[in-house]
């Protein structure tokens, strides 16, 4: 049997989910928080495209991507965050995929209700597997993911009709956070700045 070993590599493809989540963020959060454009069939259905290609394959993509590189061929240091990362990339990527088409074929979301728990929860471990690591700036991003999410549990459920706009708020305010560390990651990585990310 053969081996082959694998050099480490610096460039995780981290801001690839990032970008692709806070395109997502911007086109829903946008529409939640101010209204426009209208909420009307023709108009989810081009939001939904958005959350599916940016927000789910972008970070579905990354999850996989990291979750190969550190299982099958090890070529990424300071793992242990990593691996919550590819974690939440991946669950979150095909959340998006989920609500996504939900949103396009115009079911109800009050079942997401549950899903928001599970995935509060998972932002909840991301914070502190973060915060453990020392990783301010990543924490800060499951900050806000568990925000949306538990914002999304009552509002879902029809306990408060009116937390669509702070979902919208939450989803805006994150997705500004992911466009800097996008920012950062890239400038880092590409050309050797120092950021901090």
């Amino acid at each position: 049997m053969t081996s082959s070993a694998f050099s480490q590599s610096p460039f995780f493809p981290i801001a690839i989910g990032f970008f692709g989540l806070a395109t997502g963020y911007f086109v829903w959060g946008g529409q939640a928080l101010f209204g426009f454009p209208k909420e009307t069939p023709e108009s989810n259905r081009t939001i939904a495209l958005w959350g599916l290609w940016m927000s789910g394959f972008m970070q579905f993509i990354t999850g996989i991507y990291l979750m190969i590189g550190l299982t099958w061929f090890g070529v990424f240091d300071n793992a242990a965050p990593l691996y919550m990362a590819a974690l939440a990339f991946t669950a979150y990527g095909v959340h998006w995929f989920a609500v996504a088409y939900r949103r396009y074929i115009g079911a109800s979301p009050g079942p997401e209700g549950w899903m928001a728990i599970p995935f509060s929860l998972i932002g909840i471990l991301g914070a502190i597997v973060f915060f453990a690591a020392g990783d301010v700036p990543v924490a800060i991003v499951f900050i806000g993911l568990s925000l949306v999410y538990l914002t999304e549990i009552p509002t879902n459920f029809g306990v408060w009709p009116g937390g669509r706009r702070l979902i919208g708020f939450w989803q805006i305010l994150t997705g500004v956070w992911l466009m800097y560390l996008t920012y950062g990651v890239t400038m880092n990585l590409a050309l050797g700045k120092h950021w901090w990310v």
